[in-house]
């Protein structure tokens, strides 16, 4: 096999345009947008189940949007925050009842706050436990240190 043979050429995540001439919007492909956000197709078809983004269908075709793409960056940044999918639903369908982003703010700070609540809440659980095993670890080092020898008696 020569050199050549083992290539394998793979596209780059570029987004495709929409094929309407109405429509300037950029349009992008589940692979694209998979390989973008380091994803599999099917955790981007599982959003789409979950009703976090919507895309456009032609055909059996599914193209994404800016929007869809946008959602996704922030599904991801809601996950890494420690956000449920259904909290971050919510931000979503908050936005989309108001058209209006003060809303959606105000809730977010409230599960940022809560949020943060909870990991400090977790670091002193963490910190309790790590105290515990530092206490019976030095307990067990104690208990295993060999043990003094009597004086052997001689001759009785």
């Amino acid at each position: 096999m020569s050199a050549n043979a083992a290539v394998t050429r793979v596209k780059p995540a570029v987004p495709r345009r929409a094929e309407s001439q109405e429509s300037t919007e950029t349009r992008y492909t589940i692979s694209a947008l998979a390989q973008e956000f380091a994803l599999t197709t099917r955790a981007i078809r599982f959003y789409e189940d979950e009703g976090l983004i919507t895309p456009a269908r032609h055909g059996r075709v599914r193209m994404y949007g800016e929007r869809e793409r946008v959602r996704i960056k922030l599904i991801l940044r809601g996950k890494r925050l420690g956000l449920s999918l259904s909290e971050i639903r919510e931000l979503f369908d908050l936005y989309a009842a108001t058209r209006n982003e003060r809303a959606q703010l105000a809730k977010f700070l409230q599960m940022l706050a809560d949020r943060r609540a909870m990991l400090l809440q977790q670091r002193e659980d963490i910190d309790a436990v790590l105290a515990e095993i530092s206490t019976l670890e030095r307990d067990c080092r104690r208990r295993l240190r060999p043990e003094p020898q009597a004086p052997k008696k001689v001759g009785v």
